[in-house]
């Protein structure tokens, strides 16, 4: 039996990254498929760990030859999923997830329907900026653009199977097992869409 295919995507500062480290921590049997990126290792960053760097050329050369799963350009940087992280994985049955934006979620959903997609949202605009400002690695301008961005994000949480609000960091990790308990057992995935709480961070 082929494993299940996890995505979790989010807009910057959502606290995507911490979510999924918890529950990779309480779920051993999933494995994170380490994407491929263009952008600079910030300080504590290790190749082939947070992610594999590689420089634009060996990137779109990549592309070229077919090798990505989804990829997607986002803030002047690649990202992507090559196809030799994930399939060889789910061939053996285990579960795999993918931490990546909205466009190569829907990249992914195209290749693989049977995955599982999930958007988490943060409780509110101005925590997201707290967020984005706490992590103290970004620029003003760049911390700009992010916030700019955000809305663009925000406009496609609709198209995931799931949503979850990272307000209490427990509540949500939580309600991320639950997806991966359900879809693991073929139940029903939960289904609040949390429509108030987004058409207020859009506002």
């Amino acid at each position: 039996m082929s494993g299940k295919l996890f995505i979790v995507a989010a807009p910057s500062g959502a606290g995507k990254s911490t979510l999924v480290n918890a529950l990779l921590a309480r779920e051993p049997g999933i494995v994170l498929s380490i994407s491929h990126t263009t952008r600079a290792p910030r300080a504590g960053d290790v190749d082939g760990v947070q992610y594999h760097f590689v420089d634009r050329a060996r990137f779109e050369a990549m592309i070229a030859r077919g090798e990505f799963l989804e990829h997607a350009e986002v803030f002047g940087n690649y990202y992507g999923t090559s196809r030799s992280a994930v399939e060889p994985m789910l061939a053996t049955g285990r579960d795999v997830l993918l931490e990546i934006d909205w466009q190569g979620a829907a990249q992914v959903r195209r290749a693989m329907p049977g995955c599982v997609s999930i958007f988490i949202l943060p409780p509110s605009r101005g925590e997201l900026e707290r967020r984005l400002r706490a992590r103290a690695t970004d620029s003003e301008a760049t911390i700009g653009k992010r916030l700019a961005a955000s809305r663009g994000e925000l406009r496609h949480a609709g198209e995931f199977d799931c949503i979850v609000v990272n307000d209490d960091f427990e509540d949500a990790v939580a309600a991320l097992q639950a997806i991966v308990h359900a879809a693991r057992t073929e139940r029903p995935l939960p289904g609040d869409r949390h429509a108030t709480l987004v058409a207020r961070l859009l506002a």
